[in-house]
């Protein structure tokens, strides 16, 4: 079906789009849905989480709309080694940090990323979109210093990268065989903090991933890499991320930092939910478009296209958000992601971890 954009004429090529959406590979292999338990204590349990849930709403509804931040208190350590802190009343991941940063008496800019009930540089436990309220925030801060020199021998050099919401870019994920898998030198968690010594602090996942894409090919190139500071036991597998636990448990009442707007209280969506389909796979169009993993750009943009009835309104709303303008997607991205929307909405989709 061939859609329109606001920032295209009405004469646009209606029989490539029919060819691009042809193309597309089905998802009805992936399996079928998980399906989901239920017994008389789940459902008490559940009535309780949703006043428990509701009564935190309110509350936070009401700081909120009085000017005041919210009152959750969550628990925070260093990673490395720390005795615990207590952050509260933040509404933005920066905000978080620098409550952080005060707790332990570090600076903001010394914090890598966080995560979430662990200590490790798991990259299945990043800190993103959410906090469970029973969570501990684990803080990574500034270790080693290292400069990397390679050539670049292909299109791809085999870095996936994320960010921390605050200018921090860093590797959440090294392809096999690729140039920087062999290398050996870099890992997981690992900080980019320059590319031919073109300051990377400030920037976003998008822009550090573009810059490498923007190497030739058989071009040397040097990067200046921080790593997170370890303590004992706290070191992840060297290649893809862990299959650790999820970082949030579904059914549990979360506070959601939105990159626009207040913070919200909500209830995590079920494992087999389509959304949670829906973002993974984006996800993962994201990672093979961009070279970015970002969960929470995936789940706004399923909020974005959820209610959308076709392609040309779901375009509309990503060119008319002012965080998604800046994107930019093409066409056949937009066809992809909107066909992921749609095979998570007729269970042909399996809800799956990233990786």
């Amino acid at each position: 079906m061939p859609f329109f954009r606001k920032s295209q004429s009405s004469d646009i090529n209606s029989s490539k789009a029919l060819n691009q959406e042809a193309r597309r590979p089905s998802s009805s292999d992936r399996g079928p849905h998980r399906r989901s338990s239920s017994s008389n204590q789940q459902h008490g349990s559940h009535g309780r989480n949703s006043q428990e849930l509701y009564d935190q709403q309110q509350e936070l509804a009401e700081r909120l709309s009085s000017g005041k931040k919210p009152r959750l208190v969550f628990n925070t350590q260093l990673a490395h080694g720390s005795g615990i802190g207590k952050v509260e009343g933040f509404t933005s991941v920066r905000e978080l940090y620098n409550k952080i940063a005060n707790a332990h008496a570090i600076e903001r800019r010394d914090i890598l990323y966080c995560t979430l009930n662990t200590p490790k540089v798991d990259m299945d436990a990043l800190l993103g979109g959410q906090i469970g309220l029973e969570d501990t925030i684990y803080a990574h801060v500034r270790g080693n210093y290292k400069r990397i020199s390679l050539l670049k021998s292909s299109s791809a050099i085999g870095l996936t990268i994320t960010d921390n919401g605050d200018g921090m870019a860093f590797i959440k994920k090294i392809k096999e065989a690729s140039l920087a898998h062999v290398s050996s030198s870099f890992s997981p968690g690992d900080h980019i903090q320059s590319i031919n010594c073109q300051n990377m602090i400030g920037k976003r996942h998008y822009d550090v991933a573009r810059c490498l894409k923007d190497l030739r090919i058989g071009q040397e190139f040097t990067l200046e890499i921080i790593e997170p500071k370890r303590g004992l036991g706290a070191i992840a597998p060297r290649g893809s991320s862990s299959q650790g636990a999820k970082n949030i448990s579904s059914g549990k009442a979360t506070l959601r930092l939105k990159a626009q707007g207040p913070p919200v209280v909500e209830q995590v969506m079920e494992e087999n939910s389509w959304e949670i389909a829906a973002t993974n796979k984006i996800d993962d169009i994201l990672e093979e478009f961009m070279g970015i993993r970002d969960q929470q750009l995936a789940d706004t943009i399923v909020l974005l296209g959820k209610d959308k009835t076709n392609p040309s309104e779901f375009a509309t709303a990503l060119d008319e958000d002012i965080y998604m303008k800046m994107f930019d997607f093409p066409d056949h991205i937009i066809f992809d992601m909107w066909a992921a929307l749609g095979d998570a909405k007729c269970g042909r989709l399996k809800s799956q971890e990233n990786f």
